[in-house]
């Protein structure tokens, strides 16, 4: 299958091509004639699957305007809104929108916490026609009354497995109660969860499915590891493995900022240069850490799941779960950084004794036994006695680091080598 098989516009197509991409990926083969036909879609696709040009291409298609159409704020509104669950997520999405629309007379913003508001106020006042926003700052921005959605046609909904992780669904139900009821919603999850299930249920009218990825399965070409290894030498193992894999551009997974923090701080002062990134971290911090990673000049980037999800990186080789998750479906959201687009890749997991129960959890969700190794020099003591972790859910510790870094505001006023990417 083509490009040109799919129903999209001669100039949307040049721009594909000229971007390097001649095969769609079976998401964008599946989602963007139902797109182009108007049709709600309700679509499982896990990372790296080029989910976001699926619905952006097709979208810039609909809303394009007929020739000659002059541009004024008040007769250009927000035509589409692509809600998403973190800063970095909404700033590739815009870029992809302004990527591929760059050919279409349709203006474009992104808005999003972390930053000063007088810009994203500026960019909204002078007439966009598709908003990509974060749902906090969108409603700080509908209660500074310069986001009207009055006439939003489409809404996205992307990551929305992230976004109820992270207890935005009491904002996702507010925005919603603020658009047009007649609307085209699309959806795109990582996973076909019973929560999105229900939510689809509440937004989508007569959806079309598309699943790309089994349920609960991880991506084609991941190679994964367990290293049992005593719970004090988890840093020491983890720079040994770096060092003699001589490995780069490796993503880093911790279950705290504060436990992200200190590693990254212990392996920069043992050699290895590595930074971290969660929400405590400024947005130009989290910026220059992310650009310095995909460089090369930062070797190790040591994430939170909230601060990850959404991280657009090409050939990422090595992931490594430095503390496994508490949630088992954020295993696969991790490891499937790597193994993009038929590319091999690594995914690596320290466990000490503590996380049995854990490791256990993601085995049963993935149905088998993930292979494992101990390192020389690093066999653990079956002596040491286990500790508890500590009884916070998953989406207990990602909605309390996602409301850390958000001020509080009140918005109850009535008024957050395959396809292309």
């Amino acid at each position: 299958m083509t490009f040109e098989s799919l129903g999209l516009s001669a100039d949307l197509l040049k721009t594909v091509t000229e971007e390097g991409y001649t095969t769609p990926t079976p998401v964008q083969a599946a989602a963007i004639p139902l797109v182009l036909a108007g049709r709600d879609v309700l679509a499982a696709a896990q990372t790296g699957t080029g989910k976001t040009a699926a619905f952006t291409l097709p979208i810039l298609d609909r809303l394009r305007p007929q020739a000659n159409t002059s541009f004024s704020p008040a007769r250009h509104p927000v035509r589409a809104l692509i809600l998403v669950p973190t800063r970095e997520l909404a700033m590739q999405v815009d870029e992809s929108v302004r990527t591929y629309g760059r050919t279409v007379p349709l203006r474009s913003t992104v808005v999003y916490g972390g930053i000063p508001m007088d810009p994203q106020i500026k960019a909204l006042r002078a007439g966009v026609e598709i908003l990509v926003a974060t749902p906090g700052r969108l409603l700080d921005l509908v209660g500074q009354k310069v986001a009207n959605l009055g006439q939003v046609e489409i809404l996205v909904l992307d990551e929305a497995d992230r976004m109820l992780d992270m207890g935005f669904l009491p904002d996702i139900q507010r925005i919603i109660e603020l658009l047009p009821k007649r609307r085209q919603n699309l959806m795109f999850s990582a996973t076909f969860s019973d929560d999105i299930r229900r939510l689809s249920g509440t937004i989508l009218r007569d959806p079309e499915t598309v699943e790309v990825a089994p349920r609960n399965t991880t991506v084609e070409g991941i190679r994964q590891l367990v290293y049992p290894v005593d719970r004090d030498r988890k840093e020491a193992l983890l720079a040994h493995l770096i060092r003699s894999g001589d490995l780069h551009q490796v993503l880093v997974f911790t279950r705290t900022k504060l436990a992200a923090s200190r590693l990254a701080s212990r392996l920069d002062r043992d050699g290895i240069d590595a930074v971290a990134i969660h929400s405590d971290r400024s947005q130009p911090e989290r910026t220059r850490a992310l650009e310095g990673f995909k460089t090369g000049t930062i070797r190790v980037l040591v994430a939170t799941d909230v601060a990850a999800r959404g991280l657009d990186i090409e050939d990422l080789p090595v992931v490594v779960n430095f503390e496994l998750p508490w949630n088992p479906q954020d295993y696969i959201h991790r490891i499937g950084r790597t193994g993009r687009a038929g590319a091999l890749g690594e995914a690596i997991s320290l466990v000490c004794i503590d996380e049995v129960d854990l490791l256990r959890g993601v085995q049963r969700m993935l149905k088998h036994a993930i292979p494992w190794t101990v390192a020389e020099g690093f066999v653990p003591d079956r002596d040491t006695e286990p500790r508890p972790l500590g009884m916070r859910s998953g989406h207990a510790r990602v909605t309390q680091e996602h409301h850390a870094h958000r001020k509080p505001v009140r918005r109850r006023t009535g008024a957050g080598t395959g396809g292309a990417r």
